[in-house]
């Protein structure tokens, strides 16, 4: 009999141990290097935010305004990404692999491709962009400077988002830490230099953005070419099926809500702000960015779940599926209590790190950050429920997830609250939206594992052929 080629035998031994090795210490080790990335990322978008805040609150206010704008980049290659790599892990656990390295190409080429009209369409209209993301007059020339080349790198941040989430998605997390937080360590040594040793100020962080993100990509791309991952990405493979296109957007779509939101909630935070002067936009953004550090442990964590539950759903080990996703539940939740805690004791401090000499950024953004360690902990159950149904291919629920939390609460809130309240209404609008998102997640989640307990005792008992005609996979004992 033939041997098995090489690469099938990597595949079918990946797909071996994302099915059978206990469900805590695979999403352990999925988990850690999602987690170091998506922290580095934080660190250095807050490098970012530290050192330009040397320059002044106008500076640090541009950041906040520019961060909506990468939002944007970031929503083109999330949903790209994420739509790609939930059809890859589902298609792998099917043993489909010509089917995912489409997937995966058509997704790459796609992204560089949006990715140039928005550098484009924003060259083009950068004055009145700025003005409607939110900057003030002082912010405006701050705001450009740094814009213009965080727009020159958005085909190339596109495609590394879409590179980042398939490596994950086929269990490959080592290889998408190792371009993720190369690019965001280089892009904090490279801050300083720029800003203040060459003298190029605000430009000087958004230049050394650029660089780190192209050394992200051609370290991602790398992975492809030299063959370290399981699918493959090549221009013949670009699907010409106009049907692959929807598959892949659709399974998206959650995550170009949940970012396309988050930057529509950027400007209308930016622009409550706005009513109460340049401290005020300044200290939302250090809050905004703060707390995107802390969150992007929890997003790490449960990127480090997701392939676990794409892979045992396509393989038809629904047992594994809760176990994984009540094990994140459990964890993510008490780490979010410890930071939360922590967060509400040391907020002054915290904010003082970013801008000493401004009594006043510090007085809003102190308040502000508090009430947001309040919801912190909801955080848990709404990232991971989120996660469960996109990387399951059930875009609807959880799109409803995406859309609930920046669109139809926070939005709402964000509007009216500062009328009523004042600069408190800025100040209160997301922890309140967190806590209805949570509220309006629960019925949706039962439902699903009401379905789900019941493909579980439809699953073949211990020794059972399966569908295909193999042994069924061995029930696991508790992890």
């Amino acid at each position: 009999m033939a041997s098995e080629p090489s690469g099938a035998t990597e595949d079918r031994a990946q797909l071996l141990k994302m099915t059978t090795e206990p469900v805590g210490r695979l999403i352990g080790k999925l988990a850690v290097p999602t987690i170091i990335s998506m922290l580095v990322t934080s660190i250095y978008n807050m490098a970012d935010t530290f050192f330009v805040s040397q320059l002044g609150t106008s500076a640090t206010g541009a950041v906040g305004v520019v961060f909506s704008l990468m939002a944007i980049i970031q929503a083109v290659g999330f949903t790209l990404g994420m739509g790609s790599g939930s059809n890859i892990s589902r298609l792998l656990g099917q043993e489909k692999k010509d089917e995912a390295d489409r997937v995966a190409s058509t997704a790459f080429f796609t992204a560089l491709l949006l990715g140039l009209c928005i550098t484009v369409i924003g060259l083009l209209s950068m004055k009145n962009l700025m003005r409607l993301l939110g900057a003030t007059e002082t912010i405006l020339p701050y705001a450009q400077d740094y814009a213009r080349y965080i727009l020159f790198g958005a085909p190339i941040m596109c495609a590394s988002f879409v590179m980042n989430n398939d490596l994950r998605s086929e269990g490959k997390a080592v290889l998408s830490m190792v371009g993720i937080a190369t690019g965001g360590v280089l892009n904090i040594a490279l801050d300083p230099l720029f800003i203040f040793v060459f003298d190029m100020g605000i430009s000087g962080a958004a230049i050394a953005t650029l660089l780190s993100q192209c050394i992200s990509f051609c370290i991602l791309l790398s992975n492809y070419l030299f063959r370290r991952s399981t699918v493959r990405i090549h221009i013949r493979k670009v699907s010409l099926r106009w049907d692959l296109y929807p598959k892949i957007v659709v399974t998206g779509m959650p995550s170009f809500f949940r970012q396309a939101l988050a930057s529509f909630a950027s400007i209308s935070l930016n622009v409550a702000a706005r009513a109460y002067g340049d401290p005020a936009v300044a200290a939302m953004s250090v809050v905004g960015r703060v707390f995107m550090f802390i969150l992007s442990a929890m997003l790490g964590f449960g990127q480090g779940f997701q392939p676990v539950c794409g892979y045992n759903y396509g393989a038809g080990r629904y047992d594994r599926v809760k176990k994984a996703y009540l094990f994140c539940l459990k964890v993510g939740f008490c780490g979010l209590l410890v930071l939360s805690a922590a967060g509400f004791a040391l907020a002054p401090k915290i904010m003082a790190v970013f801008r000493r000499d401004d009594p006043v950024v510090i007085a809003i953004g102190a308040l502000a950050f508090r009430l947001q360690c309040c919801s912190l902990p909801l955080h848990s159950f709404i990232v991971i429920s989120n996660m469960l149904f996109q990387s399951l291919g059930k875009p609807r629920q959880a799109t409803f997830i995406s859309v609930a939390r920046q669109g139809l609460f926070f939005l709402p809130l964000i509007y009216t609250l500062p009328s009523l309240i004042g600069v408190l209404g800025v100040q209160c609008s997301q922890p309140i939206a967190d806590l209805v998102t949570a509220l309006a997640c629960v019925p949706i989640v039962l439902l699903f594992f009401r379905q789900l307990n019941a493909q579980i005792a439809a699953m073949p008992r211990e020794g059972a052929a399966s569908p295909q005609g193999e042994p069924a996979p061995q029930p696991q004992k508790a992890d």
